[in-house]
């Protein structure tokens, strides 16, 4: 059975197979000759940076969330775990008390 991924690793997934890519564009750029190794070269150079600044962007996403959640969501997980549990005695307080076992 596969793995569901989550939206971080699929991100990261991306851009890895991004830079594949430009690792392949790069050798293909090495067989090119005269203007079209020019215009290969440049464009090898915009996407680099464009990657770079996709992983940073989503460095600081990812950040940002993991941030949020330690902050806030864990926190209130906490919380409603606790009245989860105490609930679920009272339920089987209830059953028990209706099964006439006390």
């Amino acid at each position: 059975m596969s793995e569901k991924k989550t939206g971080f690793e699929e991100v990261e997934s991306i851009l890895r197979d991004i830079g594949s890519r430009i690792e392949q564009l790069i050798e293909m750029g090495k067989t090119a000759t005269g203007e079209a190794k020019d215009d290969i070269e440049k464009k090898i150079k915009d996407l680099k940076d464009k990657k770079t600044t996709l992983e940073g962007e989503f460095m600081k996403g990812k950040e940002k969330v993991e941030k949020l959640y330690k902050e806030e969501m864990e926190p209130n997980f906490q919380e409603s775990k606790v009245h989860f549990k105490e609930g679920f005695k009272q339920l089987l307080e209830g059953i028990k008390t209706l099964l006439g076992q006390k």
